[in-house]
């Protein structure tokens, strides 16, 4: 297998290496969290939403909830796509990045210490160029602190405690002519032979592995080496979410 650390790609990165990633915090004046996050060419903004309050099915429990909501705008890709509104139908590739994003999120809450109260994510692509579901997860997570510390310091949630349990970031790799590379472009990730998205804590653990063969098998080796790739892609992350949120 070819040397990840020095093949060369399109855009001049190596196989281990992530595109430019930046978060800027509070970029908007008027959501309680929110975070423009950028993985090269793909601009995902996440905004996040609190509400004193849980559904009431959570109603009486002493627990708050966290979910949250994916979208593409029209104009995110190459061509106009039509608002799924418009089409009055929800696509299943929208519910699907929608529940991995609520269940990463979720993965490093306690719900007990969030108290009775609701946070929704709303990540809405501005620009897609690969990656779209792990960009929206590792800016998500800084929407998700900011609106926790505003929820703090309003006394919506009790101040023995923080709600986060720790930090939760994803990345997405593959395997491209025999070769596992870290966080895959869109023209990368066309062509992929294994395709994958992986979701890691700050401390290192799995929240979820979402990996699928479009073309030949990958074995163990294989799989041991991306999930490597994405380990040390998710350090990485971990370190820039840590920088923005000033922590």
């Amino acid at each position: 297998m070819t040397d990840t650390t020095t093949t060369p790609r399109a855009d001049g990165r190596t196989a281990d290496q992530l595109r430019t990633v930046t978060i800027e915090k509070g970029w908007s004046t008027q959501a309680e969290g929110s975070a423009l996050v950028s993985f090269g060419n793909t601009k995902v903004l996440c905004t996040a939403s609190f509400t004193n309050g849980v559904p009431r099915w959570l109603t009486g429990k002493g627990k708050g909830w966290v979910t949250a909501e994916y979208s593409m705008l029209p104009r995110s890709t190459n061509s106009r796509m039509d608002r799924e509104s418009v089409k009055g139908k929800i696509g299943g590739r929208t519910h699907e990045i929608s529940r991995l994003i609520g269940r990463s999120l979720r993965a490093v809450v306690d719900t007990k210490a969030l108290g009775e109260n609701t946070i929704v994510l709303d990540c809405d692509v501005l620009q897609a160029d690969g990656g779209t579901r792990t960009a929206a997860i590792t800016g998500a997570y800084v929407a998700l602190a900011e609106a926790i510390e505003w929820g703090r310091e309003k006394k919506f949630i009790g101040q023995k405690a923080t709600p986060l349990r720790d930090s939760v970031s994803a990345v997405s790799v593959g395997i491209i002519d025999g070769v596992p590379m870290l966080d895959l472009a869109y023209v990368e990730d066309v062509r992929a032979e294994t395709d994958m998205n992986v979701v890691v804590t700050g401390s290192g653990s799995f929240v979820e592995v979402q990996g699928t063969a479009e073309g030949a098998p990958f074995d163990r080796a294989e799989l041991d080496s991306l999930l490597d790739l994405a380990l040390g892609g998710a350090v990485d992350l971990s370190a820039i979410q840590r920088e923005v949120l000033g922590r």
